[in-house]
């Protein structure tokens, strides 16, 4: 059974916006700095093994006076200014982050990429199904389906889909939006004004 296209004006205020594309740019470049993991480390020259002895007298070898082995410009010596675990995370006012949201919902809406499903058509998962429904509402390339947990049977039809992903719609995010070609709600998911100014 074909999915049932819901017959859903659009919000302007989320939909119908000018795009702000420094704001987008800002967000995704935070969410994409919060991804990283931050391991990197190096050990300094405190913290690399031996070198507790003067390698050699201070006066009369004609050589330069060393008083470690571990120092920076020896072999095996320690790392300077090298990389040590941290945080890439960045801060990101909460109006900033809705308004990157809404930019990016208003550019896919301006060129017709945005579907909103009334009824999916099926009750048991059925990964057959979710592909013919794509194919029924004229969508091609990267889509991002919005459901919410309690949608486990279409969860689970969708995610073996390797051009679909699956999100929350308490997840939906603005690099998510952009990654992707089409964006799909259904009627229970569809974000609201209000729901925007929360």
């Amino acid at each position: 059974m074909a999915p049932t296209k819901a017959n859903t004006v659009l919000d302007p205020t989320i939909f119908g916006i000018e795009p702000h594309v420094p704001v987008m740019h800002q967000v995704v470049t935070a969410q994409l700095a919060a991804r990283r993991a931050g391991t990197q480390s190096t050990k300094t020259r405190s913290e690399v093994s031996g070198g507790g002895a003067k390698p050699w007298k201070q006066k009369g070898t004609g050589r330069a006076r060393a008083g470690s082995i571990r120092a920076p410009h020896w072999r095996g010596g320690g790392v300077a200014l090298g990389p040590k675990p941290r945080s890439y995370e960045q801060r990101t006012p909460k109006k900033m982050i809705r308004l990157a949201l809404r930019s990016a919902l208003s550019d896919r809406a301006t060129e017709g990429r945005v579907v909103v499903v009334d009824q999916w058509g099926w009750d048991g998962p059925s990964t057959k199904a979710a592909r013919a429904a794509l194919g029924s509402l004229g969508i091609d390339g990267r889509a991002l389906v919005v459901l919410r947990r309690e949608d486990e049977a279409i969860w689970k039809s969708f995610r073996n889909l390797g051009d679909v992903q699956v999100i929350d719609v308490r997840e939906l995010n603005t690099y998510d939006v952009l990654v992707n070609d089409w964006i799909v709600f259904t009627s229970a998911t569809l974000p609201t004004n209000q729901e925007a100014q929360s």
